[in-house]
């Protein structure tokens, strides 16, 4: 298919990360909820961070005698995926549910555009030239070897995404205010040196390793099985099912390596002073150590109601995209 094959994919995922952003702004928030070294607020703040909206003014015993019981700060960690988006939306706006989506647009013109592209000539080129059949293992082969050649082209625009997607949770002083995901990655190249714009990168290829092969494969195969089996003809309903069916089994492969990735894109190094994190597995091993093992699931909900519509218009774009294409 060739060239013809990145621009499907490329249409494809463009139309389906533009439709989540939101979700995955979410997502982002929630992972980073609970970092030792994130900014701490003030007391007031905090209670007023976690107050709900119609719960009463007051956050302490107050009868003649009584003992003050503040709020655990450990409660700001347990904030769901509705309570995440009702605060982003009261404290920021409505526009910050799609803060970077500058950054999605470039993202998946590089990243996903690549790794769809490549995925479709290894799997065409590796299928048995009589039946056109590709054994489930080669299929997984072809997702590695795609993503992970995507996610390098594509580093640079992903660790905009996640510093614009987090920038709101900073106090104002602290925020880096890109206004677009080009102002993010020429101040990142001047600011920290081109390096950090592949900050990460190791985190990116592995997660989009697993994320593509588990994703893509698991399409194909769940798709070809319904078919093979007779339980649905070729169309919407196949195509959602399938869809839907790779996008839970991508979010729980990949979603440790996120939480990683996502905490090393976020941190911020001030010039002389030591990283919070001296790599991926320092931050791995922080992570579990201050929070435990589950804490690697953090933002799973907002992750898997983000990769399961995700997939589902990515591969419902894709397949009208192909009907549209065939002809050229």
């Amino acid at each position: 298919m060739g060239l013809k094959g990145f621009v499907e994919g490329g249409i494809a995922s463009i139309v389906a990360g533009c439709a989540t952003h939101p979700l995955d702004l979410l997502k982002v928030r929630m992972q980073l909820q609970g970092e030792a070294n994130a900014p701490k607020p003030t007391a007031n703040a905090a209670v007023q961070n976690l107050r709900p909206a119609l719960a009463f003014q007051t956050t302490s015993l107050s009868a003649p005698g009584s003992i003050n019981v503040p709020l655990p700060p450990t409660q700001a960690a347990r904030a769901g995926l509705i309570s995440v988006g009702v605060r982003i939306v009261q404290q920021e706006g409505v526009g910050a549910l799609f803060s970077g989506v500058s950054a999605t647009v470039l993202r998946q013109s590089l990243y996903s555009t690549t790794r769809m592209g490549l995925y479709d000539i290894l799997k065409k080129k590796w299928a048995d030239p009589k039946s056109g059949n590709l054994p489930l293992g080669s299929k997984i082969g072809a997702g590695l070897i795609a993503g992970a050649v995507g996610a390098a082209v594509g580093n640079p625009a992903d660790v905009a995404m996640v510093r614009m997607q987090a920038d709101g949770r900073l106090p104002l002083a602290q925020r880096r205010n890109y206004t677009s995901v080009v102002d993010a990655i020429t101040r990142m190249a001047r600011q920290e040196g081109i390096p950090s714009l592949w900050r990460g990168s190791s985190l990116t290829i592995n997660r989009a390793m697993l994320v593509t092969a588990s994703q893509l494969a698991s399409y194909d195969q769940i798709k070809e099985t319904i078919l093979a089996k007779g339980v649905m003809k070729d169309g919407l309903g196949t195509h959602v099912t399938a869809s839907f069916a790779a996008g839970f089994v991508a979010a729980v492969a990949s979603n440790p390596v996120d939480v990683i990735k996502t905490r090393v894109m976020n941190m911020k190094v001030e010039p002389g002073a030591e990283p919070p994190y001296s790599g991926p597995l320092d931050c791995a091993l922080k992570t579990v150590r201050a929070e435990g093992p589950m804490a690697l699931y953090k933002g799973f909900v907002p992750t898997i109601s983000r990769q399961g519509p995700f997939t589902v218009v990515l591969f419902v774009t894709l397949e009208q995209v192909r009907k549209l294409l065939k002809d050229f």
